[in-house]
């Protein structure tokens, strides 16, 4: 399958309303890929300043075009920064916007050293469609609500379920190769405006198409048993 058919066949099987999209890590900043265009808001006393307000807005706004992003772009979140491998620990505990979250008792600093990140700073990310590609990314992002989640629990039963952050299931799948589904957090839900009801799901890429055919095996198994259940429940109307 090509880039596009994966994203056509994800799509159809899961029934997504909101496309996947892909996650690549470069080494360099690549010249073909068009820069995320923004204007910086003035920096904070602690120098943060970014194109968006947090890394996961890209998510959103990489649903219908692709563009690349370097770490200024990212630079108002410290957590997303921290998680991007864009900065050092010490460096994201130094900052205000960490040493709010943790005084509102969102987190406790002890954790942050068991964050998962991206172990090598990218010299950038590119965000855009999955049906866009151009290369082999490293995470395909989704969006589901419970009944997808149940579905791609079936077909992936090692699917490992996150809370905040939110974005650190972007490094379980590049550095471990998990499959991670995140309940959120409110810091990504309210820069982001991803509803209420749904979570979000990260893919290492060269897992896909297991996942995509696991999900065609399980879903065809759960079209069955709702066609036993439907018409098993009208003895009971």
């Amino acid at each position: 399958m090509n880039y596009k058919e994966m994203a056509d066949e994800l799509t159809s099987v899961l029934g997504l309303s909101v496309p996947p999209i892909s996650i690549s890590f470069c080494s360099d900043v690549p010249e073909t890929v068009p820069a995320f265009q923004s204007t910086y808001p003035e920096p904070m006393d602690d120098g943060r300043t970014g194109a968006v307000s947090a890394g996961c807005v890209f998510w959103v706004k990489s649903l219908k075009r692709t563009f690349v992003t370097t770490a200024p772009d990212h630079g108002n979140c410290s957590v997303g920064s921290l998680t991007h491998g864009f900065i050092s620990l010490e460096e994201a505990g130094s900052r205000a916007d960490v040493a709010a979250i943790c005084e509102a008792n969102w987190v406790r600093p002890e954790i942050f050293p068991e964050i998962p990140v991206v172990k090598s700073p990218p010299a950038a990310i590119v965000y855009g469609p999955l049906s866009d590609c151009e290369s082999d990314p490293d995470v395909i992002f989704i969006r589901l609500i419970g009944k997808q989640v149940m579905q791609l629990h079936s077909s992936v039963p090692s699917l490992r379920f996150e809370g905040k952050p939110q974005c650190h299931i972007i490094p379980l799948a590049k550095e471990h190769g998990e499959i991670s589904v995140s309940l959120g957090c409110m810091l990504s839900r309210v820069r982001t405006g991803i509803p209420n009801n749904e979570v979000t799901c990260a893919i290492p890429f060269q897992k896909l198409p297991e996942v995509i055919d696991g999900l065609k095996t399980s879903c065809e198994s759960d079209d069955l048993v709702a066609a036993y259940a439907a018409d098993d429940i009208k003895r009971f109307q």
